[in-house]
């Protein structure tokens, strides 16, 4: 029998372990011979996964007993980086300039531990690189006479790549183009790459998003494998399908989304009983029934590990024929389904569900704008048209108050943020620049996924099975120390306890419609940890909850799909072969992880698109002047975000010419020398823009 992952894992946790050879590996494991080549392979498969290392004198071990860490670089534009460890909770490491050892940002490297100052941070150096994220570099084209240089668009690549006179391929300097890496740098000589595609000029429409995409390695098309692979699905549900699934099809449905919506992975219905108690009914696209384990298409899914939602288009996780079509829940039309049904009392409290496979036809696919029309604005032409399904909706918003009521009791953290929208032509061109709405539909929808999402997390935490949650840490003690401090010397007599969600929300109440609530919501949500999966059920810190996974969508995130295969597991059996186990063991961690990373890159890149489509707006906009406040403090200046639009730009102090201003680093402010003037986090102000660099992506202010 192959050994696992876990096996060898598990032998090398052991107290009494030290760094073995590998034929003292063998032994110790009682692998035969004939066995080598195996273990072989799978010795390299953690080896490159970071899982183990191999030291001095051919000898194998657990990075952590050796003060190594495994992890993903994080780089700095100044020549820097942290890197980012793999361990849940464990610190950051500081990795000196002159300790990068040819790493880039985003590679998954091995790191020593060197240093461990007196606040516990710690300073180390890149001892491996494991994986190299960028395999093609996205910049500007500086051509010389005898050579050329591209000088990356992300600046937190701070390396020049050397392009030799050959494999300039008819760029012209200035243009932003897309290189190849050829070699990697190393300590004595720079990076080098061969250009394969010319985007343009900066000014040219659309180039923003191309370029993104580029600089992100997102996949825009599926292969001929994929694609087959897809197209061989039925079109529609036969009898035979629906063999064994409970049938829905006479059950009151809707979907509620966006306008631009195309893809439906979610459907609910709803009853209210006459002794008050609600059935809520949440039915999720069961993906997993046209996808199974190690296909094609999940190969691709699971590489991809997350739909990408841009301005101007969408980047999906799976093609076309399954995410808009078997797999979406169109109205009137016969969908396989996964469904969780809830009953909860007058109260909101949660007395009983049941998990099962379904099939469904929805009734109306409504939009968060229609709903919204209805509940709030009593429009009469939709109270006529939907006459059908009208009560319906009203339950909804019964039940979503009665969970949102619960929800905050409980300490769940709400920050409810101004998101921007936006509003692009047939050329993507930003046209104009809104805040999103949202509204008492979106709430619902909200509520809804939650409870759906808690209830399959706290079923699957009581089975022998292994699971992947969704877990958010609690935030690192220093940091809302100093957030403390902070909102201190603005008047807020105010002490967050950083293992205590209640304390965060109750705070956002306090800011509840004040002029710095959206400021002071930004900035404690920088100072909390970000959410992501994991095999190991440690809770949700911002939604104060026990138990919490992701189930909701299957059509856009891999985790979803993984949770459906295993949520199967228990509906068809009660228990899982030690075998299939071992398997999920050993793979669920490293799933996780690679969709946490995944997750993070997609959010990165769509934030960029947003902030060049927001430069792209703001490129005709110089002389003019706005009201802003400001939403960073440096040595360097101060950041103002203008109020409607959201955009931020820079005031420099070499901007200021009335008085010398020094940085007050603990009261996050600026202060005049001879005026005492203060320019603070917070404060309202007034600017006229003064340069949109759509190059270096900044925008420069000065006070109007």
């Amino acid at each position: 029998m192959k050994l696992t992952h876990n096996d060898i894992l598990n032998l090398m946790r052991d107290k009494a372990y030290r760094p073995l050879l590998l034929g003292d590996l063998m032994d110790a494991l009682s692998v035969p011979k004939k066995g080598r080549r195996t273990f072989e392979q799978t010795i390299e498969e953690l080896l490159n996964d970071g899982l183990i290392v191999k030291i001095r004198g051919e000898r194998y071990g657990l990075p952590e007993k050796m003060n190594l860490v495994t992890g993903v670089l994080q780089g700095h534009p100044d020549g820097y980086g942290f890197v980012i460890p793999d361990t849940e909770g464990a610190t950051d490491i500081y990795i000196p300039r002159r300790n990068m050892m040819g790493a880039m940002h985003s590679d998954r490297v091995v790191a020593r531990v060197e240093s461990i100052k007196a606040d516990g941070r710690r300073e180390g150096r890149i001892i491996r690189i494991l994986e190299r994220f960028h395999k093609k570099v996205v910049g500007r084209f500086e051509k010389g006479r005898n050579f050329g240089f591209i000088i990356p668009n992300d600046r937190k690549i701070f390396y020049d790549f050397y392009i030799a006179p050959g494999n300039f391929e008819g760029a012209k300097d200035g243009e932003l183009v897309v290189a190849k890496i050829t070699s990697y740098p190393q300590n004595t000589r720079n990076p080098e790459g061969e250009i394969i595609k010319i985007l343009g000029r900066a000014t040219t429409p659309g180039i923003d998003t191309e370029v993104i995409i580029e600089e992100y390695a997102l996949p825009t098309a599926f292969s001929s494998e994929v694609l087959s692979e897809s197209e061989a699905l039925p079109e529609e549900v036969t009898d035979v399908m629906v063999h064994g699934r409970r049938d829905l099809r006479g059950l009151k449905t809707v979907t509620i989304d966006g306008e631009r919506a195309k893809d439906f992975d979610d459907a609910v219905s709803i009853e209210k009983r006459q002794d008050g108690h609600f059935i809520l009914w949440v039915h999720i696209a069961d993906v997993s029934y046209y996808v199974p384990w190690d296909s094609t298409l999940d190969r691709e899914a699971y590489e991809r590990g997350t739909s990408v939602y841009l301005p101007d288009r969408v980047i999906p996780m799976f093609p076309e024929k399954l995410s808009n079509h078997i797999c979406s829940l169109n109205p009137r039309e016969d969908r396989l389904t996964l469904t969780v049904e809830m009953l909860f009392d007058g109260n909101g409290t949660r007395t009983d569900y049941r998990i099962y496979e379904s099939i469904i036809n929805s009734n109306e696919r409504m939009t968060y704008t229609d709903v919204r029309r209805i509940l709030t604005d009593d429009d009469k032409e939709l109270t006529a048209r939907y006459k059908d399904t009208i009560g319906s909706f009203h339950i909804m918003k019964e039940l979503c108050l009665k969970l949102r009521t619960k929800r905050m009791r409980r300490g769940s953290i709400d920050f409810d943020l101004p998101e921007p929208e936006i509003i692009i032509d047939l050329q993507s061109k930003t046209i104009e620049i809104v805040k999103s709405e949202r509204n008492i539909a979106h709430q619902i929808i909200e509520e809804f996924m939650l409870s759906a999402n808690e209830t399959v997390a706290q079923h699957m935490s009581g089975k022998p099975v292994p699971f992947i949650y969704r877990v958010h840490e609690s935030p690192d003690e220093d940091k809302i120390t100093e957030f403390n401090e902070f909102i201190s010397s603005i008047g807020y007599m105010y002490k967050l306890n950083h293992q205590n969600p209640k304390t965060f929300q109750g705070l956002l109440n306090k800011l509840e419609g004040k002029p710095e609530e959206t400021l002071i919501n930004q900035l404690l949500l920088r100072s909390m940890k970000q959410a992501k999966y994991s095999a190991e059920n440690i809770g949700h810190f911002g939604l104060a909850s026990q138990h919490y996974t992701h189930f909701t969508s299957p059509i856009r995130r891999y985790p979803d799909l993984i949770v459906h295969r295993l949520i199967k597991e228990t509906i068809k059996r009660h228990y899982l072969k030690k075998e299939k186990k071992a398997a999920l063991d050993s793979i669920l961690p490293e799933i996780a992880r690679h969709t946490s990373e995944r997750e993070r890159k997609a959010m990165e890149a769509e934030r960029e698109v947003i902030e060049l489509k927001k430069l792209q707006f703001m490129q005709d906009k110089t002389g003019v002047e706005y009201d802003g406040v400001i939403s960073g403090v440096t040595a360097f200046g101060f950041f103002v975000e203008l109020k409607d639009i959201l955009v931020e730009g820079l005031v420099r102090v070499t901007s200021l010419y009335d008085d010398f201003y020094k940085f007050d680093e603990k009261g996050y402010r600026l202060m005049g020398d001879r005026s005492r003037k203060v320019f603070r986090l917070g404060d309202s102000i007034r600017v006229r823009v003064e340069r949109v660099d759509m190059e270096k992506r900044k925008i420069d202010f000065t006070l109007a």
